[in-house]
């Protein structure tokens, strides 16, 4: 890759290529490298101006040396800048003589026959600035190194580009003038990278893709600790874990069609989603690697009253009850009492993040009796308790948990 100088290496050849033509064939042509809008004393009579008037990235090689960084941020691959030289080729002389036109014609027919700048001419246009001034700048340059060669072409503006550029830029009379595209021109950082290590034993696995598929969950809705049954496809894989948002839990049962899991207590009650994922185990060292993902299913965790038995409470006082799973002080939490729901008052920020103890205020004009005694936690709702003794062929007895208002 080129240095910082490659930008004025492309500059100094493609003058040194412009004068070897226009000094043949004009008497006294020059090339020179000023403004457009510099002192006439300045600017060549007869000859051409060259003036680079802008850059741009070249946009097939912004981004190839991307990305150049490991994740703790060392360098991998040297950084390099793409760019593209767009240059103003204007033409001074005796409009009598037609010596702009001559001299434009001379640098056309120049740039045609060289679109190239080729190492050998770098290296004599370098070789010339040394041989002058051995202390010259272009002594550091390695542009005639770059693996890219630098190609030019010429420009096409419309007329009304032409004199915004005119105006706007120089703010100068204009001169008869014509434009070229030098591409592409790559520079180097010079910060170093870091030597990658050799493989010292390749490792290459062939690894079938299968995605895992759920089907179904059931229970629909779950108690704290229970089973939890994953039916699917491609639900077998030598690293199958669970993830039940940022929980992870193992299968108890693995099979291809089927998982079977306890659910973590530390997972909240709610509306959850359950997902498996098959971790590949890539080689030496054995570090799983993510893998393939299932769809995601949702099912509800019922929150438990744990809270012994009988339950109490008078009107216009505080019910407080014991659940399980602990409640995250985020969660939305309802008392329900036989048709009637009790929101739990806002929590205040210094409260602990989760609790297993929460109060309920009970309204003074709450009718007094006993009644079937609910918490909903996210939309999940606790269960109540079947009377397995009820032989109703329709309906089902609940019979608890209750709570006798007074």
């Amino acid at each position: 890759m080129s240095n910082f100088l490659a930008i004025a290496t492309v500059t100094a050849t493609l003058r040194q290529i412009i004068d070897d033509a226009v000094s043949v064939d004009v008497a006294g042509a020059s090339v020179k490298t000023v403004r457009p809008n510099a002192p006439a004393n300045e600017l060549p009579d007869p000859g051409v101006n060259l003036f680079l008037y802008q850059v741009t990235p070249n946009p097939a090689w912004r981004n190839t040396d991307v990305p150049t960084r490991r994740p703790n941020g060392d360098l991998v691959q040297q950084p390099r800048a793409a760019i593209d030289l767009h240059y103003l080729l204007t033409f001074y002389g005796d409009d009598g003589q037609l010596e702009p036109q001559r001299l434009l014609g001379s640098a056309v027919r120049a740039m045609h026959d060289q679109p190239v700048l080729s190492r050998q001419k770098i290296r004599s246009v370098i070789n010339a600035a040394m041989a002058a001034n051995p202390a010259h700048f272009l002594g550091d340059s390695n542009l005639a190194d770059e693996v890219e060669l630098v190609k030019f072409t010429p420009t096409s503006l419309s007329l009304e580009e032409l004199s915004k550029l005119w105006s706007v830029f120089f703010q100068t009379s204009y001169a008869l003038s014509v434009l070229y595209q030098g591409t592409v021109v790559l520079i180097e950082s010079r910060r170093q990278t870091q030597a990658t290590l050799p493989v010292r034993s390749p490792q290459v696995r062939a690894i079938p893709f299968q995605q895992p598929l759920l089907e179904s969950v059931s229970p629909q809705v779950a108690s704290p600790g229970s089973l939890l049954t994953l039916r699917g496809q491609n639900l077998a894989a030598p690293l199958t874990r669970l993830f039940f948002g940022a929980v992870e839990a193992t299968p108890t049962v693995v099979n291809s069609r089927e998982l079977t899991v306890t659910l973590p207590a530390s997972l909240p009650a709610g509306i959850r989603a359950v997902q498996v994922r098959h971790d590949l185990d890539l080689g030496t060292p054995h570090e799983p690697h993510r893998g393939p993902v299932s769809n995601l299913v949702a099912f509800a965790l019922a929150p438990a009253i744990t809270t012994p038995a009988p339950i109490n409470v008078a009107r216009g006082a505080m019910l407080t009850l014991t659940l399980n799973p602990p409640v995250e002080r985020s969660q939305e939490v309802a008392l329900l009492i036989g048709d009637r729901v009790i929101p739990i008052p806002a929590r205040p920020a210094g409260d602990p993040p989760s609790t297993t103890s929460l109060a309920f205020p009970i309204p003074a004009s709450f009718p007094t009796g006993d009644f079937l005694l609910r918490v909903q936690v996210d939309g999940a709702q606790s269960l109540l308790i079947i009377d397995n003794d009820d032989t109703s062929p329709t309906y089902q007895q609940y019979i608890g948990p209750t709570v006798t208002i007074t």
